[in-house]
């Protein structure tokens, strides 16, 4: 039984990794809402995908790609649990304000900022 369990917790987690690879940027609706959720809390330390705490850690596609934050899954969880100096937003954001930042996160990062 344990090693069914543990079985069924791996491919689980495949599930939703592979899942999250996958997971498109979303619509402009989302990405307007993001661009808002981001001047509002993010831009005093990353505008324009700079990272004013961490200079190496920016928000231009090549830092996101080389620290694997180049998934919405991956924003997503930077930006609701917070890590280093950057605060956890849980609580302060809704759900969908986290997911439309990242998405809005990812197709400016597309774009070159």
């Amino acid at each position: 039984m344990k090693r069914i369990l543990q079985a069924l917790s791996i491919v689980l987690s495949l599930v939703i990794g592979l899942g999250a690879i996958a997971l498109p940027v979303r619509a402009d609706a989302d990405l307007a809402t993001g661009a808002k959720v981001f001047s509002a809390n993010c831009a005093a330390c990353h505008a324009g995908g700079i990272n004013l705490v961490n200079t190496e850690k920016t928000l231009k596609k090549e830092a996101l790609e080389k620290f694997g934050m180049n998934s919405v899954a991956a924003i997503t969880t930077q930006v609701t649990n917070g890590k280093a100096g950057m605060p956890a937003f849980k609580g302060r954001l809704t759900d969908e304000q986290i997911a439309a930042v990242a998405a809005y996160v990812l197709d400016q990062a597309e774009k070159g900022w």
